[in-house]
Order: structure tokens, then C-alpha cells, then sequence
């Protein structure tokens, strides 16, 4: 731990509080498939469809995230959001025996918890602006280590109680706003809606015009769409995991926590994984753009093996491609957002984040409908097909930065 020795004490402390959020989350994102179908006695069909409304409610909040940043403060936005998500899954286990109003606290769920994601992005791009790729990646990896200790604990936690998972995920979040409202008192920003002509994070920068931003900024969609459609397939095809692999290792009679050490793998990996990766970046991938273009490739391989081999040695195998893939991709979108666009980082984080989770909402019902219909086999074709648009799609936007505005400067 001596690398995190070289940050000043409030990372330490950011880092630390991102971890036991995770940590918190991970209890529950990954259940609740099995959660829908073995406990609510649902089909996979249905289990996908609640996965859907709560991708949608993201949507709704990556864009409301983005769009609201300027104009709320950071403070009101992310302790806000996160406040909001957290009585939601307090709510769940005593709505969980309605099933319209358990999808209806689903939208809810995916809503809140996405509008603190932009949000809490564009607050390190621009709050740590001289190290932000490095922070990026280390949070990610800190994120990560939660999810491993949280991932290791669901399947348990699940056998005793689902309901158990829900409440431990909220008091995670809760206390997540908690630390967001003491840490973001104690440095004195978001107190309000920044509304000087020279931006609060930024010295020098004129502030941005937010009557005129929206519509203006989404015409420059070499910034943003081709990478949010890359993010779009590639969350499509790694629906396979909730509502593919899950079924399948519990209809074959394995136990939960066979599923769930798929995930504590991949946050173990995470962490022990980084010399690799760094060798790729190094070595093959040196930008932002051409990781995510080397993301979707293990994004593929990983769909391949699982095309492949329908057994458990081939999961971790492709959990294992998967997560380097991961590793590549989820540092390099908010890196490459925040070097580009300057102050309007929060808007493109949240525009680009609500595209791609387009294919959270697409991805476990189409799955869900295939599984249904034929088991793991046609699921991987799915994963495959959309790993192969992924890929192109990522290329296409690589090409597309050699003639892309910067917006940086304005």
C-alpha cells in the first residue's frame, strides 16, 4: 500500500469511503436475476424485464446527472442522489410482494443511483485535474476491491436472506452520502450552483452557458457516439453473466456461491491484474481510445470461450478475459471525457453513459427472451454478435478522434 502513501489524505479517505460503497453494492446488482427468478418464482423473461425498467431508470439518471451538475452544485446533486437511491433499497423488502410496485422501485433504484455517477466523475476530473487518469483507474481499482468483498459475501448473505442483501446495499449508499456531505463541506464546494462568469473547479475557465449547452454540445458526436454505442453493445453482451451464466449454474445444481466467486474473482483480478494491464497500455494501448478498442477485443474473446464451452472451468476463463477487458475500458471513458471536454465533462459523461446503458436495458430481457427460448447456447450468440459491434464500433471511434473537435479551450 505504500503507492497510496504518495496521495494527499483526502483521496485516502475518498478512495476508502468509494470501497465500502462498493463493497455495499455488490451485495446486491449481481442477485438480482436469481432474486426475480428463484425467490419471486418469476421467469427469466420477467427477471430480465425488471433489469431492463432499472437500466432505463439509469438512463434517466446518467442524463439528469450530466445535465443537472452545473446547475444544482455538486453537493445538492451527488448527496441528493445518493440519499434518494439508499430509501429506495430500504424500501424493496416491503415491496418486493407487489411485483408492479417492485418494478416501480427498480426504475427508482437504477434513476438515483445513475445520477451520482456523472456527477462523481466529473468532480474528480475536475478537482484533480493534474492526475486524474492516474485517479481514475486507482478508484476504479479501489471500487473493485469492494466488489470483491462484496461479492464474497452475497451468495452467503443470499442463502440466509435476500432481503438481508437489499438493507445492507442501503446502508452502504447511505453512509456514502454521508461522507460526500461532511467531505464536500469540509473543502467548501457545491454549496451552490456555480454562477460566476470563472468556474469554481477551474480557475481561469469561463463558466459554462447552460441555457445554451445541450443542444449545441450533441452535435459533436464524434466526441460521444460512437463510444456510447461501443458501450451500448458491449453492455448488451455482458448481460450474459446475470441472465445467462446465473440461471444456467443454478439449473445445473450448483450453488449461488458458485455464481457469486465468478465476481470475487473479478475483483480479486482487478487489483492483482494491474501489472498486465499496464503492459498493455504500455506496450499496445497507449491512449485512451485504443483501450477501449483493446477492451472490446477481450469483451469478445471472453463471449468465445463461453460460445465454446458450456461449463464452469470455461466461466472462469472467460471472467478472467472479461475482466482485463474491464480494467482497459472503465478508466479510459471517463479519462478520455474529461481530457477532451473541460468543463463540459459532466454533460458528455452523462450523455455518453446514458447511450451505453441503453444496452442495460436491452440486454437482459433480449437475453432472458434467448434463454427461455434455448438455454446458454444462444445467449452466447447473442454476447458474441454484440462483442463484434462493440469492437467495431470502439475502431470506428478511434478513427473518428484524428478529426474531432476539442472543446477543452472554450
Amino acid at each position: 500500500m505504500n503507492w497510496l502513501r504518495s496521495y494527499p489524505r483526502e483521496i485516502q479517505v475518498f478512495l476508502l469511503a468509494s470501497l465500502i460503497s462498493a463493497a455495499g453494492g455488490s451485495l446486491m446488482w449481481p442477485l438480482t436475476t436469481l432474486y426475480v427468478y428463484q425467490e419471486l418464482g418469476r421467469t427469466m423473461t420477467d427477471a430480465g424485464f425488471v433489469v431492463l425498467l432499472q437500466s432505463l431508470g439509469g438512463i434517466g439518471g446518467q442524463l439528469l446527472g450530466g445535465t443537472l451538475y452545473h446547475r444544482l452544485g455538486v453537493k445538492k446533486l451527488i448527496v441528493g442522489s445518493l440519499a434518494l437511491n439508499a430509501l429506495c433499497l430500504f424500501a424493496l423488502p416491503f415491496v418486493s410482494q407487489n411485483w408492479h410496485l417492485y418494478m416501480l422501485t427498480m426504475v427508482f433504484v437504477g434513476l438515483f443511483n445513475a445520477m451520482s455517477l456523472p456527477a462523481i466523475q466529473a468532480f474528480i476530473g475536475f478537482r484533480f485535474a493534474d492526475r486524474r487518469g492516474q485517479l481514475f483507474n486507482i478508484v476504479y481499482v479501489a471500487n473493485n476491491i469492494g466488489v470483491a468483498l462484496g461479492t464474497a459475501l452475497c451468495g452467503v448473505l443470499a442463502d440466509i436472506s435476500y432481503h438481508l442483501t437489499f438493507v445492507l446495499n442501503g446502508v452502504s449508499c447511505a453512509l456514502f452520502a454521508g461522507f460526500f456531505f461532511v467531505y464536500l463541506t469540509k473543502i467548501g464546494e457545491g454549496e451552490r450552483p456555480p454562477t460566476e462568469q470563472e468556474d469554481v473547479h477551474n480557475p481561469g475557465r469561463p463558466q459554462v452557458n447552460t441555457e445554451k449547452r445541450p443542444v449545441w454540445l450533441l452535435a459533436q458526436v464524434r466526441v460521444y457516439l460512437y463510444m456510447g454505442i461501443g458501450s451500448l453493445f458491449l453492455w448488451l453482451g455482458n448481460s450474459i453473466w446475470n441472465t445467462g451464466v446465473s440461471p444456467f449454474i443454478v439449473s445445473s445444481g450448483m450453488l449461488i456461491s458458485y455464481y457469486s466467486l465468478l465476481w470475487t474473482l473479478n475483483g480479486v483480478l482487478i487489483f492483482a491484474g494491474q501489472p498486465f494491464v499496464n503492459f498493455i497500455r504500455r506496450v499496445a494501448a497507449r491512449t485512451a481510445e485504443a483501450q477501449m478498442t483493446a477492451s472490446a477485443l477481450f469483451y469478445l474473446f471472453g463471449y468465445i470461450v463461453i460460445l465454446g464451452f458450456h461449463n464452469y472451468p470455461a466461466m472462469i476463463v472467460a471472467m478472467i478475459l472479461i475482466t482485463f477487458g474491464e480494467m482497459l475500458l472503465s478508466p479510459a471513458i471517463p479519462s478520455y471525457v474529461s481530457e477532451k471536454t473541460g468543463l463540459y465533462a459532466p454533460f458528455y459523461l452523462g450523455v455518453a453513459g446514458g447511450i451505453g446503458a441503453v444496452g442495460r436495458v436491452i440486454g437482459p430481457y433480449i437475453m432472458g427472451v434467448f434463454y427461455d427460448a434455448g438455454g446458454l447456447h444462444p445467449v452466447a450468440w447473442v454476447a458474441v454478435i454484440a462483442g463484434i459491434l462493440s469492437l467495431a464500433f470502439f475502431m470506428i471511434h478511434h478513427y473518428a478522434q484524428r478529426k474531432a473537435v476539442s472543446l477543452t479551450g472554450l
